[in-house]
This record gives structure tokens, sequence and C-alpha cells, in this order.
């Protein structure tokens, strides 16, 4: 009796188009993510002031989760029979989640933070999309990271709320 080796459905996909894209999708979620850890570290230092404390206390807490997302991603892209990139083909993009030249703007880093985010809920949503009827695991992952995105959006909206509001103006 012969024994062939049984193709891995992983395997199976790297013939198909879609394959070749969801790698360039998933690369660009790790940058976006990776860069995104980079400003959130800037940006949890840098703020000054007594209402700058809670966000910078909140984007050092989020850059573990953010890391988290990039090797999710990076494990993600070698399991497709990919190859996570390295620093040399890194480029930045995140230009609103720049620190501010005024320490004191916290404003505009809450802006920055809603900006990334929603740049990376419009990108994951891709992702689900290329997805569908073709690979449920990536799916799954990417769902998964889509809401914790989702959540900090919406965090940072409310605390985009709160500075702006009417008390904020008096």
């Amino acid at each position: 009796m012969t024994t062939s080796a049984t193709p891995s459905a992983i395997g199976d996909q790297a013939g198909d188009p879609r394959h070749a894209e969801l790698l360039t999708l998933l690369e660009q979620a790790y940058w976006m993510e990776i860069e995104t850890v980079m400003s959130y570290i800037a940006n949890s230092i840098n703020p000054d002031g007594v209402r700058a404390a809670e966000i910078r206390e909140s984007l050092a807490t989020d850059v573990d989760e953010e890391l988290g997302h990039a090797r999710q991603f990076g494990e993600r892209i070698k399991e497709l029979y990919g190859t996570v990139p390295g620093s040399m083909e890194f480029a930045a993009h995140q230009a609103s989640l720049q620190p501010p030249a005024d320490a004191t703007d916290v404003t505009a880093v809450i802006r920055g933070v809603i900006d990334a985010e929603r740049g990376a809920i419009a990108h994951y949503m891709k992702i689900v999309e290329h997805c569908e009827g073709f690979d449920p695991v990536t799916q799954d992952m990417v769902i998964d990271i889509l809401r914790d995105e989702q959540q900090h959006c919406r965090l940072f909206e409310g605390f985009l709320r709160e500075f702006e509001g009417p008390s904020a103006r008096r």
C-alpha cells in the first residue's frame, strides 16, 4: 500500500491568487500595529498636564495589546507560508498619530488615536471580507482583533467628547 502526503488546506490555498493578496493584507495589518505601538509609546510619555494623565495611562496599557495584535498577524503570516517582514520594509503612514509639538495638546493625541483606530477597523473589515468562504481561521482571528480596535476607538471617542464638550470650553 502506498501512502502519499495529503496536502494541507493552507498549502492548497497557495496557488489561489487570493492567498497572495491575503498575505499582503496581513503584512499591512502587521505594520499598522507596529507603527501604532511606536506612536502609542511616544504618546504615552510626551503629553503634559493633569488632563493628559488618563490618556497617557490608557495608551501605555494599549501598547501591549497592540503589540499582541502585531504578533498575531505575524504568526498568521508564517502559518500561511509567508515571511514576516523585517524593519527594512517598514514605511510610516500614520501622520495623524505623531506626537504634537505642543505637549499640552492632548486633543490632537486623542484625534490621532481615533484616526488610527478607524483606519485599522476599515482595513480589518477588508480582511474579514476577503476571507469570506476562503480562510475562516484568519477571518475569526481578525474579527477578534477588530473587536478590540472598535472598543479602543469607542473609548477615545468618549475622551474626545469629554475634552471638547461644553465644560471644556469654559
